[in-house]
């Protein structure tokens, strides 16, 4: 049978056309050749005559199950092919589903991200700014030893004021840090005063405050440790008239 008389057959698998091929020679047997003696009844030579062939109509039953079984085949292959696109449409739309579903997360996350990264800016912006307290500097003289030691008294409660510790300094040292008296009864029982506001050693160190320098010749250490020996003794430096 010609190639163009089974539809579709060009466009099936190897099986398929090799059972439209079957079925096709199938169809061909039926047409077989029909040997019909047609000796003569009143010959009596013996001999046979020649046989006379016609041929078989071709079956209308074998040509409709051929034509059946081969739109059941391409009924078969169209299934297939519809069942595969079917398939490949359904794995494109699961793909870009979880495409978007990563794109969605990977976005939440950006942003959880970003609102954390807010929240902390808002939190730091939020927290007090330390107010640093300037570093107060005094000046290198009997001015500035007497700010300076009465900023260090106001800090640990100790009392005096400006004019009684500069009073006394000038009546002592007449404002020398390295004052000393080598003539007193001090002096003579070996611990001379010494200092801005002639402090004996004994005293210095009893009554030295802390903070201050360990040398007595220090203005500041000097100055401190003998205002808070007068506020123990007399109530404050300022009540201090003469030596003491």
């Amino acid at each position: 049978m010609p190639k163009h008389a089974l539809f579709g057959l060009d466009r099936l698998t190897r099986t398929h056309k090799l059972s439209a091929a079957g079925i096709a020679a199938a169809g061909a047997a039926a047409l077989a050749f029909t040997v019909v003696p047609g000796a003569d009844a009143g010959q009596s030579t013996g001999q046979t005559s020649a046989a006379h062939v016609q041929p078989v109509a071709f079956s209308s039953t074998v040509g409709s199950t051929a034509q059946t079984q081969q739109a059941t085949i391409a009924k078969q292959a169209d299934a297939s092919t519809k069942a595969g696109r079917a398939e490949a449409a359904a794995e494109a739309k699961a793909a870009a589903k979880a495409k978007a579903e990563a794109a969605a997360k990977a976005k939440a996350a950006k942003e959880r991200a970003a609102q954390q990264t807010a929240s902390r800016s808002t939190d730091r912006a939020a927290l007090p700014t330390a107010v640093k307290t300037p570093v107060k500097t005094y000046t290198n003289n009997l001015d500035g030893w007497i700010r300076q030691s009465l900023d260090i008294m106001a800090n640990k409660g100790i009392p005096g004021s400006y004019n009684g510790i500069y009073r006394n300094i000038i009546r002592e040292s007449a404002g020398n840090p390295m004052a000393i008296n080598n003539w007193d009864i001090n002096a003579i029982n070996g611990v001379p005063s010494k200092g801005l506001l002639q402090v004996i050693a004994p005293t210095f160190q009893t009554y030295h405050v802390d903070g201050t320098s360990w040398d007595i010749y220090d203005p500041v250490a000097n100055i401190t440790a003998a205002c808070n020996y007068a506020a123990d003794k007399y109530g404050s430096m300022d009540n201090v008239n003469s030596a003491y």
